[in-house]
């Protein structure tokens, strides 16, 4: 059985979020910050509660799954997975410290609610990656099924964290600013970027893990280009 990585962690975020927006990251808001909703669809803390925990815990069996299957990720996981494999310390530790300077380049461009959120949600991601092994075991997953399945299932968790001003940082800052500054798709920004750093592992594990590893992030990126769109969802 292959010990190699977890899943993607970054993808497109913050769902409703208006480019002509303008106040003080400060303030909670930004440029890149959603316009508020009217009051009766705004989410209320139990509900941004269980969503950061369900797209964490989605994302995190996720991850587990390429895990068990042998499969690759990108983004700032994808440097987690290195580090872990060349040091031996806890993936979760090491994936919770790459983020750190995403942290203050999110707080400085996007706001500060969307920042704290992201802060808990990569907390709730490394607690479930490190404590997920003790209560699930797949003793056998085809790497076909882990690529498509774990895409979906991964976009799906990033998508309920997106709904709610929230990410998973790493790549998926950078996807989100890059789309409300300059009109790139966010979806197609994750998508290279993971494809990327994906391809960069081929040096680590045979090439047809690698080719299972880009489907995975490709599946993942189509799904959130088709549902993740700016302006349509306004529960924020």
């Amino acid at each position: 059985m292959a010990h190699t990585v977890t899943a993607s962690t970054s993808a497109p975020l913050a769902a409703g979020v208006s480019a002509g927006t303008a106040s003080s990251p400060a303030s909670g808001s930004s440029p890149l910050a959603a316009a508020d909703p009217p009051s009766g669809l705004r989410h209320g803390t139990f509900e941004d509660a269980q969503a950061l925990f369900t797209g964490s815990l989605f994302v995190g069996i996720t991850m587990m799954m390429f895990s068990q299957a042998g499969l690759l990720t990108g983004s700032t996981a994808g440097l987690a997975f290195v580090l872990h494999y060349a040091t031996g310390w806890p993936f979760g530790a090491i994936y919770f410290a790459i983020n750190i300077p995403f942290y203050w380049f999110s707080w400085k461009h996007i706001g500060r609610v969307f920042t704290i959120k992201t802060f808990v949600s990569v907390g709730i991601l490394s607690m479930i990656v490190e404590l997920g092994p003790r209560f699930i075991h797949i003793d056998y997953l085809h790497p076909v099924f882990a690529a498509i399945a774990g895409g979906l299932l991964m976009g799906t968790g990033i998508l309920f964290l997106a709904r709610h001003r929230s990410s998973l940082g790493g790549a998926t800052i950078a996807s989100l600013y890059l789309q409300e500054r300059y009109g790139i798709r966010a979806g197609k920004v994750q998508m290279a970027i993971d494809c990327t750093v994906v391809l960069l592992a081929l040096w680590v594990v045979p090439w047809e893990r690698v080719a299972w590893s880009v489907l995975a992030a490709v599946v993942m990126g189509v799904f959130l280009a088709v549902s993740h769109r700016p302006g349509r969802y306004r529960g924020n």
